[in-house]
């Protein structure tokens, strides 16, 4: 086993899981992987939830507490997952005091049913910040046009975002502007800005399969040369704007009071796609200041077989821009994409969230205690 982990680690990504489960924080095996694995966060979603309740029975006994009370299935899950994510922001305390707050941070959704309401939005995060109370979490936030004003209030009110579900540059533009205006809301309140943090979690993967089913679809060799190239430009585009937004004179402002820069999250980086190695989207976007959030079988092949190799991402740009004038060249609409991604993203995690509240209802009638 290589240590392209620590490698990793050593050009500045964070290596954050993307996975969460009570057994996982019970067993100790969460704990193994930030000590052997250089894991230093962690992020959540409805699907990964979902997922955990539903398989073994490590949520039995809080269950069948829940289900004495007769408490609503939404109440039940809510005080599910933030039990499992308050537990695991305690395991990862030290990281976050060693770093100062940066890493040893972990991840909790808002509803994605409130995906396009503002007010809403930000009445979840300011409750999940209460619910949950511990310093090192992040209140995940879709990058919706309704999510950019309920970023911006919820930074403003010092509460730390993971901004999630970002597929387009100029989406990723509007969330950093969402960013810093809170940051400038907050300092004019008298808020310290240096407890305040935040990611913008850019989504790789899933660009690739949808436009490589497009370009498959034209089955050219035009098309089949341009297969594989569309997430990696997009995302190292990306970088280019973080460089470009957090060396600006506004920055500058709010970085003379003591304001963190919104980290790049490259999200969605198990790859998809057979032909392409199980490592390309970590292997091919090192760069400073970044986290890299994996599905343990991502972490697993990195620590196995990753090659990194020092930074891969600056230095990209013009080949960037070229692999994504090819795609647009043969026709297919970047903006078309992006947009069918992100909706697609909120409805899917819509979607997870409807199946988590029936997996949580499902397994409190089975723990509801027989009346009589």
């Amino acid at each position: 086993m290589t240590d392209a982990l620590k490698r990793l680690s050593d050009e500045g990504v964070a290596i954050w899981l993307d996975d969460l489960s009570r057994t996982r924080i019970t067993s100790g095996n969460l704990a193994e992987l930030i000590d052997q694995q250089h894991v230093v966060g962690v992020t959540t979603n409805p699907s990964i939830f979902q997922k955990a309740i539903s398989q073994g029975s490590g949520y039995d006994a809080q269950l069948a507490d829940l289900a004495v009370r007769k408490v609503t299935v939404e109440e039940a899950v809510r005080m599910i997952t933030t039990a499992d994510v308050r537990d695991a922001a305690d395991i990862l305390r030290p990281v976050f005091d060693a770093t100062q707050g940066q890493d040893g941070r972990v991840s909790i959704e808002v509803d994605p049913r409130l995906a396009h309401r503002t007010e809403a939005t930000i009445a979840e995060a300011r409750q999940l910040a209460w619910l949950v109370d511990r310093p090192n979490t992040l209140i995940k936030i879709p990058a919706t046009k309704a999510g950019l004003p309920a970023i911006t209030e919820t930074i403003a009110r010092g509460i730390s975002v993971n901004v999630t579900l970002i597929f387009s540059l100029e989406r990723y533009r509007e969330v950093m502007d969402a960013y810093i205006s809170g940051l400038e809301k907050a300092k004019a309140a008298g808020l310290d800005l240096s407890t305040i943090h935040s990611v913008a979690s850019f989504f790789v993967s899933r660009v690739d399969t949808e436009i490589d089913k497009r370009l498959d679809a034209l089955g050219t060799p035009e098309a089949k040369e341009a297969r594989g190239k569309a997430a990696l430009a997009n995302a190292r585009l990306a970088y280019e704007a973080y460089e470009e937004v957090f060396s600006s004179d506004r920055w500058a402002a709010l970085d003379r009071a003591q304001a963190n820069r919104q980290r790049p999250l490259w999200a969605s980086t198990g790859v998809k796609d057979p032909a392409y190695k199980d490592t390309l989207y970590v292997d091919e976007l090192v760069a400073p200041n970044t986290v890299n959030t994996m599905p343990e079988a991502t972490l697993d092949a990195t620590a196995d077989h990753g090659s990194i190799t020092g930074d891969t991402v600056r230095g990209t740009y013009d080949q960037a821009r070229a692999d994504l004038a090819a795609v647009a060249a043969l026709g297919i609409s970047y903006d078309d994409v992006v947009q069918q991604l992100e909706d697609e993203g909120v409805e899917k995690f819509a979607v997870s969230w409807n199946d988590l509240l029936e997996s949580t209802e499902a397994e409190l009638k089975r723990l509801a205690p027989s009346e009589g």
